[in-house]
């Protein structure tokens, strides 16, 4: 019960602070760069390791600018979060501009269903919201993973679908869509979760390191023979990004095994590398490692 109520006070705190404006969430994002990273420590020795293994031809210099860097983006990432509990439609299409929605409309206009694969890069949230707002007759599908709080995770269901998408847990990501394959939609996947150990069957060369990858883009887009896109946003500056949607495969279901989850990981791998700084480095990305490994 006390849980509960310490929840929602706290979910009536975003809320509230969420009203802010842009420039004064910033401010209180430079505090907050302040605390995680020279106060609290932030998971700095998983950030250190995440990049000491996934950039071993750097010096020590070059990935401190880079951690550095990451902690600020991430305290914006925060507050922009915040953001998205009361943002107006005009101000997600100001700071996130789509650049090519047309390819979408293109699939739509012939029929075809898209399912697009994205990384935690940018601020993938708020491109949901743009995809949302863009996508006016077709269905748009957001898979989640659930919060253990189930306060906060009813709260972001809320956020998340305040521009009318429609939310899928991961847990029930293959029935769902099964039950819309008759309609034409378009869903958003975070493609680089980390799978539960027991689904962790498949491992590719990511950033450096065996890496056990997520095939829910890869199953879904085969059964149901969805275009597959890949969702490439770009930080362009402070609170204002890009989304552009790169076409990888068009007939899915005449792919040979992983080779879409291959492509759609390459692609993040490149952004990854192009911007170092903008993806979730303080996630526990490589827990396991391949069944031959010792």
């Amino acid at each position: 019960m006390l849980t509960k109520i310490l929840s929602k006070l706290g979910i009536a705190m975003l809320y509230l602070i969420s009203f802010l404006p842009f420039w004064l969430l910033y401010k209180i994002s430079d505090l907050l760069f302040i605390v995680l990273y020279h106060v609290m420590h932030y998971r700095r020795d998983v950030v250190q390791a995440n990049l000491r293994n996934s950039f071993p031809e750097k010096n020590g210099a070059e990935l401190k600018v880079i951690e550095k860097e990451y902690y600020s983006y991430l305290a914006d990432l925060s507050v922009e979060t915040v953001k998205l509990f009361t943002i107006s439609e005009k101000e997600v299409m100001k700071r996130m501009r789509c650049t090519n929605f047309d390819l979408i409309q293109g699939y739509f206009a012939q029929g075809k269903s898209v399912i697009g694969a994205l990384g935690h890069y940018g601020n993938w949230e708020l491109a949901a919201h743009c995809l949302s707002l863009l996508t006016q007759t077709e269905r748009r599908i957001i898979v989640y993973k659930p919060l253990t709080n189930k306060t906060f995770d009813n709260a972001f269901i809320k956020v998340r679908s305040r521009f009318g998408a429609t939310l899928v847990a991961m847990q029930n990501t293959m029935r769902t869509l099964v039950s819309y394959k008759k309609e034409t939609t378009i869903s958003v996947l975070v493609s680089d979760q980390t799978p539960v150990q027991s689904e962790a069957n498949y491992f590719t060369e990511f950033l450096n390191q065996p890496t056990a990858v997520f095939l829910g883009v890869e199953k879904l887009s085969k059964l149901l023979n969805n275009v597959v896109v890949f969702c490439d946003i770009r930080r362009i500056k402070r609170g204002y990004y890009t989304v552009t949607f790169v076409p990888l495969f068009d007939d899915a279901k005449n792919t040979a095994e992983y080779e879409i989850t291959r492509e759609h990981v390459r692609y993040l791998e490149n952004v990854i590398k192009q911007e170092p700084a903008y993806w979730l480095w303080s996630h526990k990305r490589w827990k396991f490692t391949p069944p031959h490994s010792n």
